[in-house]
């Protein structure tokens, strides 16, 4: 019988694709005379209530910037990203989905996906959850240089639900605790 391949499944917002950076940039550009969050001290998923925080009007005019067109398309990849990528996909017994979620508002949708997870869900150190503890059963990845092979290599063989084949999911977003 032929091992199941490993699924991957990795996000794009913070684990590919540099949202943080290009949305400071896209925020300082656009208002330069307005108070900003700098990168190390993001907090939590949602950059809108965080720049609430410093002035209500704040809040629409981040916003603004990455609801503008052209936004995730002038994102510039996470160092590795690409490079992992093209690794992770070229293994043998590994198929890799990339998974991002709209910004739109779903009441119970992402919630309720999570609350019985069929994957392992790796937290990818952004700005906005490196200061997060995890307990000791959720692996971490600090970068595209970390250990990401070996998550993969720890999925082969393992017996996993009935759907078609384990999975290790990458992801930097709200999907568990990232905020």
């Amino acid at each position: 019988m032929a091992a199941r391949p490993v699924r991957v499944l990795v996000d794009m917002d913070g684990v590919l694709a540099d949202f943080e950076a290009g949305l400071l940039r896209g925020f300082r550009r656009r208002f330069p005379g307005e108070p900003h969050v700098p990168l190390g001290e993001r907090r939590g998923f949602f950059a809108r209530e965080q720049y609430r925080a410093l002035r209500p009007d704040l809040a629409d005019k981040v916003a603004s910037v990455y609801e503008d067109a052209g936004f995730f398309l002038n994102l510039d990849p996470i160092p590795g990203a690409l490079e992992a990528m093209r690794e992770m996909n070229a293994m043998q017994d590994t198929e890799v989905f990339i998974c991002t979620s709209p910004l739109l508002k779903y009441d119970h949708c992402v919630g309720e996906k999570v609350q019985t997870p069929t994957w392992e869900h790796v937290l990818f150190t952004c700005c906005h959850n490196q200061h997060l503890a995890l307990p000791s059963t959720r692996r971490r990845l600090l970068s595209w240089s970390d250990s990401w092979r070996e998550i993969i290599d720890s999925k082969r063989g393992v017996a996993g639900p009935k759907r078609p084949g384990p999975a290790a999911g990458v992801n930097g977003t709200r999907a568990v605790d990232s905020s």
